[in-house]
């Protein structure tokens, strides 16, 4: 029962572990924080105007591109928790009586905190090139909470992934899926536009609901019941990635 109880001490010390870890591997860092905007730069200025979608390109697809900064650094949780379990870091960590809950929490924990400055540097960078959000400060809240509970559930979901792999390689490949999902979506052209067999793909995925929150959210428009589906979504998914790591994490140090 030890090792599924969460100790909010022994949490913050592996939250600062991780976080720390992170600011040392500064090509992985510069790569999570840099390729999102450069991804959104190059659908701005490439793409943008072969894609009518109603309004500015720029202002339709930052929502996915911010969805997008979820699955990058996600990829890296994964590798993280993987690591740990090959080079002997947990078993150290549980020789000290640092539970499973601890240990896969502060991964996740840093993961929001990296997601988080990558998020705020994408949004700055989309403002200078003529992104416009709404200024209510409701819908920002209403947002950032959607967001917030998506980056909790793919970063949770993420550390699942990396119990399953044996390799960091591996790993890097199992969160594929995470970073897959905004492209068949709303991400980044209208649903309507694709063909009837991917389209009732997209309407019913997870990142779906979550993007059309965060865009009518953030630009003043109707949003329906999208934020009602995308939390039950990011729920489910939190549910599901909590008990797998639940499952997988004795198997692995066993």
């Amino acid at each position: 029962m030890s090792e599924l109880t969460l100790r909010p001490r022994h949490a913050a010390v592996m939250v600062g572990r991780c976080v720390r870890l992170s600011r040392r591997n500064v090509d992985a860092l510069l790569t999570s924080l840099l390729l999102p905007v450069i991804l959104m730069l190059l659908f701005v200025y490439l793409f943008g105007g072969a894609i009518d979608t109603g309004s500015a390109y720029v202002t339709y697809v930052v929502p996915g591109v911010l969805l997008l900064c979820a699955g990058f650094g996600a990829a890296g949780t994964a590798v993280s928790v993987t690591t740990d379990l090959t080079n002997g870091m947990i078993e150290r960590l549980r020789t000290m009586d640092v539970g499973a809950t601890s240990i896969l929490a502060g991964h996740v924990v840093a993961s929001v905190a990296r997601n988080t400055v990558s998020t705020v540097l994408v949004l700055g960078v989309a403002v200078a090139i003529g992104f416009r959000p709404a200024v209510a400060p409701l819908r920002w809240l209403a947002a950032a909470g959607v967001l917030l509970l998506f980056l909790l559930a793919v970063s949770w979901l993420s550390a699942a992934f990396g119990l399953l792999a044996r390799t960091p390689e591996a790993a890097n490949g199992y969160t594929f899926l995470v970073m897959f999902l905004p492209y068949p979506s709303s991400a980044f052209v209208p649903v309507e536009t694709m063909p009837s067999w991917l389209r009732g793909f997209a309407e019913h995925q997870p990142v779906t609901p979550v993007i059309e929150s965060l865009r009518g959210l953030l630009l003043n428009t109707p949003v329906g019941t999208a934020p009602t589906r995308a939390a039950a979504w990011c729920l489910a998914l939190l549910a599901l990635a909590m008990l797998l790591s639940a499952l997988l994490f004795p198997r692995r140090v066993a």
